[in-house]
């Protein structure tokens, strides 16, 4: 190692001679590598191996957060999930329909000396899901194993959130859109989904929200509860309570107010004059990119329905684990494999659910 000499009132870490240049190490002749160029502003692997001043890596200051992909996923809040069931082909459930002789009005109206009973009978019916398997490979190889120990960060844990990523995400593509190549369908995109537009703004001009009074708003939120509502029976229990639409009406009506001298907005207004709201059932309006360009001539979607497993689901029949882990020494590696039995979306009531496009 070289003796230390003053440098004087250079940089020291903008001169560095060229790469292969055998100049010795000198003030003066730093001076005349400046006069003919032959200084360069950057470290190299030359400047480095002939100075030996400093490693690079010794000047650095390392950021101890590894930062992830910016992504979203929001299936866990929108749609119940139901988990076991093992690793089965499909998944079922029963219907059960009622009627009886006569109807249930006048035909069980009795009169006296009548020796015959109006007879209630039943219906059963079965619908069938497909499940599928997800599937994906953890690899590690074993030299970056061992060099993961020294820089203290764990290749384990890093991939092991790559997994989780890539099953969340497949997830939500199963939830809202289905898996199109093997023929299941998602929460906005089910054909046998009864879908209609909303109603033009006063003025007759457009459909959209952002042309829309806070009331015209209201009254398409409050058609759409009312028609899955009648669909239903009216039955309480159906009673719509989660709507989903694209980010940019959510962000609109949740940032506009009411009037200029109203300081609620108008999604606070819509939260609290629904129909839902006026029977005690909490309605919830959530954003989604799913929305965005899913109705008909590629309009923007809203979907009313009722958030509850009795009218809907997806089922995780077996939940994501790492379902075993084996070394590979012709590919100097450990190899862990990661599954999951999943079902598609479950439509049990299809009255239950409706798009309205247009918004």
């Amino acid at each position: 190692m070289g003796r230390y000499q003053s440098m004087g009132t250079f940089r020291a870490d903008n001169v560095n001679y060229a790469p292969g240049s055998s100049t010795s190490f000198s003030i003066s002749n730093m001076k005349r590598a400046f006069r003919d160029g032959n200084v360069i502003n950057r470290f190299t692997d030359g400047a480095i191996a002939t100075a030996g001043s400093f490693l690079v890596s010794e000047l650095e200051k390392r950021d101890p957060l590894v930062r992830v992909p910016l992504t979203s996923f929001t299936y866990a809040r929108d749609i119940p999930i139901k988990t076991g069931g093992g690793w089965v082909d499909h998944t079922s459930n029963l219907n059960i329909d009622y009627g009886v002789t006569g109807g249930a009005s006048n035909g069980t109206v009795q009169a006296a000396g009548a020796n015959a009973s109006p007879l209630v009978q039943m219906n059963l019916e079965k619908d069938v899901y497909k499940t599928h398997v997800f599937n994906t490979t953890m690899r590690i190889q074993f030299v970056d194993m061992m060099r993961a120990q020294v820089t203290g960060r764990s290749l384990d844990k890093l991939l092991t959130d790559g997994v989780r990523l890539v099953y969340d995400k497949h997830m939500d593509a199963n939830v809202y859109q289905g898996l199109s190549q093997y023929g299941s369908s998602g929460l906005v995109n089910n054909a046998n989904i009864v879908a209609s537009q909303v109603a033009m703004n006063a003025g007759g001009t457009a459909r959209d929200w952002a042309h829309k009074t806070p009331q015209e708003i209201l009254n398409d939120i409050n058609t759409a509860i009312n028609d899955v509502w009648s669909a239903a029976g009216y039955d309480l229990r159906a009673m719509p309570n989660h709507i989903i639409l694209p980010h940019e009406q959510f962000n609109y009506i949740a940032t506009q107010p009411v009037s200029q001298i109203s300081e609620k907005s108008i999604l606070t207004y819509l939260e609290e004059n629904n129909v839902a709201a006026k029977n005690n059932v909490k309605l919830v309006i959530a954003g989604v990119p799913w929305c965005k360009g899913a109705g008909t001539g590629s309009s923007d979607r809203m979907v009313v329905y009722v958030h509850d497993e009795q009218f809907l689901a997806v089922e995780e029949l077996a939940p994501l684990s790492r379902v075993m882990t084996s070394p590979s020494p012709e590919n100097q590696c450990y190899d862990s494999l990661y599954m999951a039995n999943l079902s598609e979306v479950e439509f049990f009531y299809t009255q239950t659910i409706r798009y309205y496009d247009g918004i």
